[in-house]
């Protein structure tokens, strides 16, 4: 049969990204301390480098690809099926990301009432057969309490949610997620729970007044925590993001920063 993918392409214009998404395929993910994984359903986005002079690519072999690494799409597997998808779709850069929620029983802080919590998390790298990348990051659910409404009400303060979303390259270490998590929970105002009974709900309230936080000091709260974590490591780069969903505002705070490895 005539190969239509690899014909001339005679228009002389490189495609810097063609392949698939929102391809939503069962993953193992390695949970830190048991011998055991979380099995999420990823939505996942590959591609690759497509030269000036080739028509197209592939496309059924990224899903051919994704089903032989599904169950050790993690580590140095990650890259390796990058290099796989590389190779068996003879171009010059292969690219992937996948994104799936991660879930942590917690307990309630008093009642010890037991409920999963959702976290987002994104794995992401590439290769071009001399360098490879890859980062994952984790969204984070919290509670933040304003400083100035404190100091300047008279009763009360104004509190609100937010996201704290943390990227750590980890093409040279080992990330657990779970790590990511407790530092940015331990950042905040207050964690937030899936389930919380009124003695709960009293004890998250006043955790959250008597430990106020802007996103200024979420932000430089979780760096400090995740520089102690990964930053010995070399190539170990890593940016975070505050975003607060404002309850007196008709807008959102953020703030944001990032560590670069300088060699």
């Amino acid at each position: 049969m005539v190969d239509i993918q690899r014909v001339k392409e005679e228009r002389g214009i490189k495609l810097e990204k063609v392949g698939i998404k929102r391809l939503r395929y069962p993953i193992r993910v390695l949970v830190k301390g048991e011998s055991s994984y979380q099995t999420p359903v990823a939505t996942a986005e590959l591609a690759v480098e497509v030269p000036y002079d080739i028509k197209g690519t592939h496309m059924s072999r990224f899903t051919k690809i994704v089903h032989k690494y599904k169950d050790e799409i993690h580590g140095q597997h990650f890259i390796d099926m990058l290099r796989d998808i590389k190779n068996e779709l003879e171009t010059p850069r292969a690219y992937a990301k996948f994104a799936f929620p991660f879930y942590l029983e917690k307990n309630a802080p008093v009642s010890r009432e037991v409920s999963l919590m959702e976290y987002l998390c994104e794995l992401e790298g590439f290769t071009d057969g001399e360098n490879d990348a890859m980062s994952i990051s984790v969204s984070v659910p919290i509670t933040t309490l304003c400083p100035c409404s404190k100091a300047i009400s008279e009763m009360g303060a104004h509190n609100q949610r937010a996201d704290v979303r943390v990227v750590v390259d980890v093409s040279n270490e080992m990330l657990w997620i779970e790590d990511v998590i407790q530092a940015v929970e331990d950042s905040a105002s207050s964690p937030l729970y899936s389930l919380l009974k009124r003695v709960d709900e009293k004890y998250v309230t006043e955790q959250a007044y008597k430990n106020p936080q802007f996103v200024e000091d979420v932000v430089r709260e979780v760096y400090g925590r995740i520089e102690k974590l990964y930053k010995s490591t070399a190539n170990c780069n890593f940016t975070i993001e505050c975003e607060s969903y404002e309850s007196i505002h008709n807008h959102n705070a953020f703030a944001s920063t990032s560590y670069r490895h300088e060699p």
